[in-house]
């Protein structure tokens, strides 16, 4: 299966993701779907921007001549330090022309962006795509806890058998998990389109709650 992790910055919640189901020896690659990947700076209205493309060392090496105690108590220096040893830099998912067989999103905004590239490509394969998206909140304790629910959710699709089978274009699957300690809440939107001559999109929405002991 191939798998991708998707976020704004391709920094934090998707790194955090990727880095968990990489152990875990999935197939996997991450991105961001911003036009520029941005970290909390010294202030909260000034963020540190870089490209796409730019090493996480060279961020670390830059934040760190900065400040290195306020960006080592933000927890921001351990961040990028842990996403070098996953890959060079982040990456655009816009820019990406690999296909996917499932594209977990961690935001209701990136989810929409990855839709909204979906249907503007002009390539399609025919090949299912599904979308899914687990609303985590962008700090360190909610990436950590999200990654655990998308590791989770993505051995659950491996053992699903009727994924494949969908007789589709594409799926997109939206699940909006609302995070916390014993409960979690999933809306699950599929979305599937034919691509027909109409181009109408048949649309289905379920709802269940799940509960962790």
């Amino acid at each position: 299966m191939e798998l991708a992790v998707v976020c704004m910055s391709n920094q934090n919640r998707s790194m955090e993701a990727h880095g968990a189901l990489k152990r875990k020896g999935f197939n996997v690659m991450s991105f961001g779907t911003g036009q520029l990947v941005r970290l909390p700076g010294l202030r909260r209205e000034c963020p540190k921007v870089y490209t796409f493309g730019t090493p996480y060392a060279n961020m670390y090496s830059d934040l760190a001549n900065e400040d290195f105690e306020h960006y080592s108590r933000t927890g921001i220096l351990n961040m990028l330090e842990r996403n070098q040893h996953i890959k060079q830099g982040p990456e655009r998912f816009q820019d990406c022309s690999h296909a996917f067989d499932v594209v977990v999103t961690c935001e209701e905004r990136v989810y929409d962006m990855v839709v909204e590239d979906f249907e503007k490509r002009s390539d399609a394969t025919g090949k299912a795509v599904h979308i899914i998206n687990v609303q985590i909140t962008d700090n360190h304790e909610e990436a950590t806890l999200g990654a655990v629910v998308i590791c989770d959710l993505c051995e659950m699709v491996m053992i699903n058998a009727s994924l494949s089978a969908m007789p589709c274009t594409f799926s997109l699957v939206s699940l909006c998990v609302s995070l916390c300690v014993l409960h979690i809440a999933i809306k699950l939107h599929v979305l599937f389109s034919a691509f027909h001559q109409s181009g109408a999109f048949l649309v289905l929405e379920k709802s269940f709650c799940s509960t962790i002991g």
